[in-house]
C-alpha cells in the first residue's frame, strides 16, 4: 500500500492553519510552519489558533513548530500560504530543505509586489522549472474550511501528476478538489478577485443596492475575462471556480477582507483606520496596482479595477468613482465579442 504524502504548511494565519487542520482530517502527516513561537506554541499545545481561528478546534495530530528545515525537510509536499509580499522570501528560505521530490504549491493569491511577476514566474525563478509546482485557489473562506463546511476550489499546475497529487491531499468528504492545467488564468482570477470586492464593498457601504452590485460583480467578470485573455490566460478558467466562484464569494462574503475594506470606505473610513480596523493583510491595497501595470502593459481598458486603485491612493473618494462610472458613454455590452 503506497504512503500516504506528508506535508509542510508554511504559514500560520487563518487560511494556512484551515488548510493544514484539512490535510491531517484527510489522514496526512502535517506539520504548520510560523514564526510566532507563542502562537505556534499553542497551535501545538492547546490545538487553537487564538489570533486567526479561535473556538476552533484543531485536530491533535496537527504538528506546529518554527523549525523551517524541519518541517519542510520531512515532507513529501510543501504548501506555501503566506501573504504574495512574502512569497518570495518564504521560497527563498525553503529552497535550501526541500527535498528532490517534494513538489511545492501555493495557495497564496497576488502578483509579487513591485515587479507584478505572476506567483509561478516567481517559484519558476527561485525554485527552478524543473521542481513540480501548483497554485491551489478557488471560493473558499479559512473560517468555514477550518470548522469542516464544505467548501470546492481548483489546483492548476503544469504538471498534471502534481496537480492531481495535491488535489488528492485536499480532496474529502467535505471538501472537493478540481484539476487545471491554466496556471495564468487561475492566479489571475485569485488577485484581481480581490480589487473587484473592493468595488462591490464600497457601493454596499455607500448603500447603493443589490442591483449596484450585480452590476458591478458582472461587469468586474467581464474586466476579468478580457485581461485574462490578453495575458494567455483561458476563458473558461476564470468561469469556473478560479474566476466566476471566487470573485462571488468575495464580493459578497463578509468574511472577506477586501469586502470589508470597501464597506469601510464606502462608509468614509480612512484607508489606515479600515486596514488597522480588519487587523490582517488586505492583499487588494498592493494587487490594485499590479493589476493596473498589467492592464497598462496589455492595453486593456478597466474601468472598475482603475477606480478601485485610484481610491486606495486617495486620489479620488467612493462618491468621485462612482461618478466617473456612471458618466462612461453607452455602448453595446458585447460590441463584436466578449474581448473587445
Amino acid at each position: 500500500m503506497t504512503r500516504a504524502p506528508s506535508v509542510a504548511v508554511l504559514g500560520a494565519g487563518s487560511w494556512g492553519t484551515a488548510l493544514a487542520a484539512l490535510i491531517v482530517r484527510h489522514g496526512h502527516s502535517t506539520t504548520l510552519w510560523g514564526r510566532d513561537a507563542d502562537a505556534i506554541a499553542a497551535i501545538d499545545r492547546e490545538h487553537e489558533n487564538h489570533r486567526y481561528l479561535p473556538g476552533i478546534v484543531l485536530p491533535e495530530g496537527l504538528r506546529a513548530t518554527t523549525d523551517l528545515a524541519a518541517a519542510v525537510g520531512a515532507a513529501d509536499m510543501v504548501l506555501v500560504v503566506v501573504p504574495s509580499h512574502a512569497f518570495a522570501q518564504t521560497l527563498r528560505a525553503l529552497a535550501p530543505h526541500r527535498p528532490a521530490h517534494a513538489g511545492v504549491a501555493w495557495a497564496t493569491k497576488g502578483f509579487e509586489p513591485g515587479s507584478g511577476r505572476f506567483l509561478h514566474e516567481v517559484a519558476d525563478e527561485v525554485l527552478g522549472v524543473d521542481v513540480p509546482s501548483a497554485v491551489v485557489t478557488g471560493p473558499s473562506f479559512a473560517k468555514e474550511v477550518a470548522a469542516g463546511l464544505p467548501t470546492a476550489l481548483t489546483v492548476h499546475s503544469d504538471d498534471e501528476a502534481f496537480a492531481q497529487a495535491v488535489a488528492d491531499v485536499l480532496h474529502g468528504p467535505a471538501f472537493r478538489a478540481y484539476t487545471g492545467d491554466d496556471m495564468l488564468g487561475a492566479e489571475l482570477g485569485g488577485a484581481m478577485k480581490n480589487v473587484l470586492a473592493v468595488a462591490t464593498g464600497v457601493a454596499d457601504g455607500m448603500g447603493l443596492g443589490l442591483n449596484a452590485r450585480a452590476g458591478l460583480i458582472t461587469r468586474g467578470l467581464n474586466e476579468m475575462l478580457r485581461l485574462n485573455v490578453a495575458i494567455g490566460g483561458r476563458p473558461e478558467t476564470l468561469m469556473g471556480l478560479a474566476g466566476l466562484g471566487d470573485l462571488v464569494l468575495t464580493c459578497t462574503g463578509d468574511l472577506s477582507r477586501n469586502r470589508r475594506l470597501g464597506l469601510a470606505l464606502g462608509r468614509g473610513q480612512s484607508l489606515d483606520d479600515a486596514v488597522r480596523e480588519i487587523g490582517q493583510v488586505v492583499e487588494s491595497v498592493q494587487t490594485a496596482d499590479e493589476v493596473m501595470r498589467q492592464a497598462d502593459r496589455h492595453q486593456v481598458e478597466l474601468p472598475i479595477a482603475s477606480n478601485v486603485r485610484d481610491v486606495l491612493h486617495g486620489a479620488i473618494t467612493p462618491a468621485e468613482g462612482l461618478r466617473r462610472l456612471l458618466a462612461r458613454e453607452q455602448k453595446a455590452e458585447y460590441p463584436s465579442s466578449l474581448f473587445d
